[in-house]
């Protein structure tokens, strides 16, 4: 088992969530990426935003950590992540897909999103109501 530490991104603009929909399954999700060896979280987060989607954002908070279920990779690997959720607001720039990971990408308004895995609305739920110190899953 590979156990390594990514990020969840909750990108908000004004009453809508940034989303990409993932060319692995064709499923909705947060922009999300595994933190580099020697990267700061926050930094990942920034990173991963701008990379899959073309926005530069601001990390505002962190608002959870938790741990993914394990999965299997199509190689044979099998990883569970440190799952690292921050908040961020978005500063420039237009949502469009820019890199080969993503199909779309898009802002929802928040009431009229797409079905999301649980762990990507339960990102989008702490990152609503940040609370001090974190969430952390039970």
């Amino acid at each position: 088992m590979l156990w390594l530490s990514g990020v969840k991104i909750v990108v908000f603009k004004e009453n809508s969530v940034l989303l990409v929909k993932r060319a692995d399954n064709g499923k909705w999700t947060l922009p999300a990426g595994i933190i580099e060896p020697g990267e700061e979280a926050s930094h990942t987060a920034y990173r991963e935003v701008l990379e899959e989607t073309g926005i530069v954002s601001e990390v505002t908070h962190l608002v959870g950590i938790g741990v993914t279920a394990p999965t299997m990779y199509p190689n044979g690997d099998h990883a569970q992540y440190l799952d690292v959720v921050f908040r961020a607001k978005h500063v420039e720039g237009q949502a469009r897909v820019h890199d080969d990971e993503n199909l779309e990408v898009q802002y929802f308004e928040l009431d009229d999103r797409p079905a999301l895995p649980p762990l990507h609305e339960r990102a989008i739920a702490w990152a609503l109501e940040p609370k001090p110190g974190g969430y952390f899953a039970a």
